[in-house]
């Protein structure tokens, strides 16, 4: 089964596109060592709304040795039928890309990673020969420096987004095995973006604290298998409510 189908069927059993992200904050938390059952509690709480879990490396990376082995320990606990997507960001040329890939396809065996493509094709391509995964290249990312390159218009009316997707279709004219996505954030998903961007799988943050507005997505008639990612409106807000209550009130809202 390819990464795409799997996902949409998730999809399509919680009736959701919601996107569980997990950026665990020690400070928010109870301190380090009382992380790891928060993590048990966030995911074991979340998952019957989930169309996805998304782990960000930086979270665990600050927290040393010691955040590498909680990564490693709460995705061998994930439930199986809950694609996960690694929001690691990597780019680095075509060697050592290709420890990457074997790093989080191999060895933590996640779904899906979040590559940076602006060093080119051939720094994406060490992912692209794993059957059953995916990935999802920064696109039109949700912070305001987006502008900076991202949303670049060049001399022949494309945008530099745009170029980015070549690197997709590239992908898929080659009949490669991983399945091509991209990061779109729903704060700079103007108009003009959507119209642009590929009927692919998308990344979608920038919803809840980053003040994105989901009414950007509607009328799109996308076929492809979006999700939208929540982390800190699950994880560290309203904390009178518990991680299930505020999943399902997400996932309702992003009912399929």
């Amino acid at each position: 089964m390819r990464y795409s189908e799997k996902l949409a069927k998730r999809i399509q059993t919680v009736g959701s596109r919601l996107c569980v992200g997990i950026d665990p904050r020690p400070e928010l938390s109870g301190g380090v060592n009382a992380v790891p059952e928060f993590l048990r509690r966030v995911v074991g709480e979340t998952a019957p709304f989930a169309a996805a879990f998304k782990p960000n490396m930086a979270y665990f990376e600050a927290m040393g040795l010691q955040g590498i082995e909680m990564l490693q320990e709460m995705l061998e606990e994930m439930p199986n039928e809950v694609p996960v997507i690694l929001d690691a960001k990597r780019s680095d040329i075509g060697e050592t890309q290709r420890y990457y890939a074997k790093s989080y396809f191999e060895n933590w065996d996640v779904d899906a990673v979040t590559l940076n493509p602006f060093l080119g094709y051939d720094s994406i391509e060490p992912f692209l020969d794993w059957a059953g995964k995916g990935v999802y290249l920064l696109a039109v990312t949700s912070n305001a420096g987006s502008a900076d390159f991202q949303r670049q218009k060049l001399a022949d009316g494309r945008y530099v987004f745009e170029l980015v997707q070549e690197l997709g279709k590239r992908a898929a004219d080659e009949g490669r095995a991983t399945d091509v996505g991209y990061v779109v954030g729903l704060t700079n998903a103007s108009e003009e973006v959507l119209d642009r961007i590929a009927d692919s799988p998308l990344l979608i943050p920038g919803l809840g604290a980053q003040g994105g507005d989901l009414a950007s997505l509607e009328g799109r008639n996308r076929t492809a298998p979006d999700v939208v990612n929540v982390s800190r409106g699950i994880t560290y807000k309203d904390m009178d409510k518990s991680f299930a209550e505020k999943a399902k009130e997400w996932s309702d809202q992003l009912a399929i």
